[in-house]
């Protein structure tokens, strides 16, 4: 018996295959031309563009939405995740951290030797030198895709986002796991959940878009605190310019020795 039904559906079928196929390839979304490791770095990018350079960081340290105090740091940054720390502000005058790759050293103006810290010990302290540093995501982390979303800005601006999960692959990442929501048009970081070795939520952070030399940048980051949440530390970067530092600084013996350096 002759099936006009069973015809009819093999016709359109063979019809609307091709525009299926058509609205997927139309509707898919940006990052699919795209790697991971390319958003991630393109991420980077603008917060810093430099290899080597100085940046002059101001953090403002606010409870309860009030300011409760002020702290200005140099950070020496160059390749091969190796950064110098210098604390600027007078209540901490002669401090400086050194963080070469996954060793790190504190600095103290009374003290004979350099001081070794742990991982987690420089993410101690009401303005954290894990967060003042220059975290390069591309180098200490491996990412993921996990979804497209939308996120709310500002309780207004609504941005349309790639959703990230970045893996810690090295022992001195400041967290062990990072979201990171970057904008679907260009990679620019909108915000990030911080998470420690332990799984907990740490830190939200919110980044400032500005420019600098006529480029998008981050110009600030925001940090909330998911442990004491009446704090919010609020991180803006002031200056950067491209400078490289000669090999002695990132000695911690030379460092020690000349206590009266002056970066």
């Amino acid at each position: 018996m002759f099936n006009f039904n069973a015809v009819y559906f093999k016709k359109r079928c063979s019809f609307a295959l091709p525009l299926v196929a058509l609205s997927v390839f139309l509707s898919a979304p940006a990052f699919a031309d795209q790697s991971v490791d390319e958003m991630i770095k393109d991420a980077d990018q603008y917060r810093m563009e430099e290899d080597s350079a100085k940046v002059v960081s101001l953090v403002s340290l606010f409870k309860h939405d009030e300011l409760d105090k002020t702290r200005e740091y140099h950070v020496y940054t160059r390749p091969d995740r190796e950064s110098l720390v210098v604390f600027k502000s007078q209540v901490e005058a002669g401090q400086k951290m050194l963080m070469l790759g996954d060793n790190y050293w504190l600095l103290m103006p009374k003290s004979r030797r350099p001081i070794r810290i742990t991982p987690m010990q420089k993410l101690l302290g009401e303005a954290s030198v894990g967060d003042i540093s220059t975290l390069t995501w591309s180098e200490d982390y491996k990412g993921e895709l996990i979804a497209t979303e939308s996120v709310t800005k500002d309780s207004e601006q609504v941005m349309e986002t790639n959703r990230l999960e970045l893996t810690a692959i090295t022992s001195g990442a400041s967290y062990q796991q990072i979201d990171l929501w970057l904008d679907k048009s260009n990679n620019f970081p909108i915000k990030a959940d911080l998470y420690l070795q332990s799984g907990k939520l740490a830190k939200q952070a919110w980044f400032e878009a500005g420019t600098r030399d006529g480029q998008l940048r981050v110009v600030a980051m925001t940090l909330l605190d998911q442990i004491q949440p009446a704090k919010k530390t609020v991180i803006e970067y002031q200056a950067i310019e491209a400078i490289e530092l000669e090999e002695k600084y990132y000695n911690p013996a030379y460092l020690t020795r000349n206590k009266s350096v002056d970066l």
